[in-house]
């Protein structure tokens, strides 16, 4: 297993975003970058079970943390998903060569396909864990109800309680119209790349139907969605482990060098 780096790059705005690193073999193959989901950090199971993965077979790997995420400076509520999509295209033009396969888990998914869409030269393929693309418009807004949105707009927040034990969070406004001009599944998304899709039908979070509505929109022919029946919105158990790395797989085996 090679030698990890880590380190800090700095965001337009100054404020670091925190990553890991590790040389693969160096044999032409492409590398793998994951990109976390809405509150997650490069610690969780998913992004050190792909470190794993790549390590073992000898290929290059990079994790980070958007901004207000784990390890990299900033204020969560300050922030809004054009600058997480930022970050992610930050690390991929710094820290990576060459073409990269991205792993994108729940929101993680939603700015892969958008640094894909910005970076067709150098996103070979897709995989997508729980894919939370335009979460924002049909989930976020329709479980607010009428009294919540007021209440949003007036305030310019509202707080949300959080299903895994970390405590309540605040949503803004701001993140909520920021993300409109980001929003994928309004018509067709043109990527031609290998893609496949991991959901389980047991998500309390995000519908398996979000990850079909990105199926049918991605143009590339070759596209697989994998529905888990009793799996959850984190699919980090180890048979769902196993499931990310076969679709990294197939993935690697199909995309252009």
């Amino acid at each position: 297993m090679s030698d990890e780096e880590s380190g800090t790059v700095p965001a337009a705005d100054g404020t670091p975003v925190a990553w890991r690193r590790r040389a693969g073999a160096g044999d032409g193959r492409p590398g793998l970058v994951f990109c976390g989901g809405f509150r997650s950090s490069m610690a969780g199971e998913k992004a050190t079970f792909l470190d794993s993965f790549a390590a073992e077979r000898g290929l290059d790997v990079l994790r980070f943390d958007y901004r207000g995420h784990g390890a990299s400076g900033g204020v969560f509520t300050e922030l809004v998903l054009g600058d997480w999509i930022a970050d992610a295209l930050l690390v991929l033009d710094r820290l990576t060569e060459g073409p990269q396969i991205l792993v994108g888990s729940s929101m993680g998914a939603w700015v892969a396909v958008r640094a894909a869409l910005a970076r067709p030269d150098r996103v070979a393929g897709l995989v997508g864990i729980a894919a939370a693309t335009d979460f924002t418009e049909d989930l976020m807004l329709p479980a607010l109800g009428e009294m919540g949105l007021a209440r949003m707009r007036r305030d310019g927040f509202i707080d949300r309680p959080s299903a895994y034990g970390d405590g309540p969070y605040r949503i803004t406004w701001r993140l909520i119209t920021e993300a409109r001009s980001h929003l994928l599944l309004r018509g067709p998304v043109p990527f031609s790349g290998p893609v496949r899709l991991l959901h389980g039908l047991a998500d309390p979070d995000v519908p398996w139907r979000q990850s079909l509505r990105l199926a049918e929109a991605l143009t590339s022919p070759d596209v697989r969605l994998t529905l888990v029946k009793d799996g959850d919105h984190r699919l980090s158990r180890p048979q769902d482990l196993d499931l990310l790395g076969q679709a990294v797989e197939e993935v690697l085996g199909t995309a252009r060098p």
